[in-house]
């Protein structure tokens, strides 16, 4: 589906790679509902669209709540009449404990956020998705939905969940004007873990401080191509692209290569 004259509301715009999707797709011509949870980091969204912010509405809406999000597709609707597309963005990860350590408090917190809040905005958007002559859902899941990550465990199983949401859908749509695109980023260079109310200082010398991450811009782009094209699986970054090969080839042995290099910010 081409981005040009559509409605597209996106989560999680106030920052990172939201931002840079919001950003990218007002530069293509596209009306852009932004929302996220942190009212401030909104309005500098506004700010950085310049002279596309007309093409721009906010709203502050915390998608773990199903009313929020349903008032949200009501606003949305009583504003522009139509909405074309969703992109799931918002996530957050938790902290790089062992899940024996993790608080569950901690493990709801991020089930609530990455899967029931793609979750509440799929299926509150979808009847709607299925008026309109074209339309499409994009749902970010992670390289750790596919790979085994130590310490991010509840978080990989979020993301697992939301890729296996996103090909159900597929599936299920397939006769219909609906397409739907599951997202893989790998290292992203974003502010995630501040998102998430996490202080992890980068310790010297660690696997974390020497990969090679995208930019949010870079990663944005391959994103809303992947969208324009319809492509049904987007692997955003080397790292994903690779990582994705070796975990079909060998589950295993990328499994324990991943546990080896994220060894150093996982506590004991």
């Amino acid at each position: 589906m081409k981005v040009q004259n559509k409605v597209i509301v996106v989560t999680g715009g106030g920052s990172g790679m939201g931002r840079a999707i919001v950003l990218d797709l007002l530069s293509k011509g596209a009306s852009v509902v932004a929302i996220d949870i942190n009212k401030s980091t909104l309005q500098e969204t506004v700010e950085l669209a310049g002279n596309k912010k007309n093409s721009l509405t906010t709203f502050v809406v915390d998608i773990t709540n199903k009313a929020s999000v349903e008032k949200l597709l009501s606003d949305t609707l009583a504003q522009y009449g139509y909405v074309d597309a969703i992109i799931n963005n918002a996530g957050i990860i938790q902290p790089f404990i062992k899940v024996n350590d993790l608080s569950y408090e901690a493990i709801e917190r991020v089930i609530n956020v990455n899967f029931y809040g793609t979750l509440y905005m799929t299926k509150t958007f979808l009847p709607h998705l299925l008026t309109r002559p074209e339309a499409h859902i994009v749902n970010i899941s992670s390289m750790g939905g596919f790979l085994p990550v130590p310490g991010q465990t509840i978080y990989g199983a979020s993301k697992a969940a939301v890729k296996l949401l996103t090909e159900g859908l597929n599936s299920e749509l397939q006769d219909t004007n609906v397409s739907v695109t599951v997202v893989f980023p790998g290292g992203v260079n974003t502010n995630i873990t501040k998102n998430s109310g996490l202080n992890l200082p980068q310790q010297p010398g660690s696997e974390a401080k020497s990969m090679k991450i995208l930019s949010p811009e870079k990663a944005a782009q391959i994103i809303i191509d992947g969208m324009e094209r319809n492509v049904y699986r987007v692997l955003v970054g080397n790292d994903a692209r690779l990582m994705d090969f070796f975990y079909r080839l060998n589950p295993k042995k990328a499994a324990n290569l991943i546990a080896k290099k994220m060894k150093g910010l996982l506590s004991n």
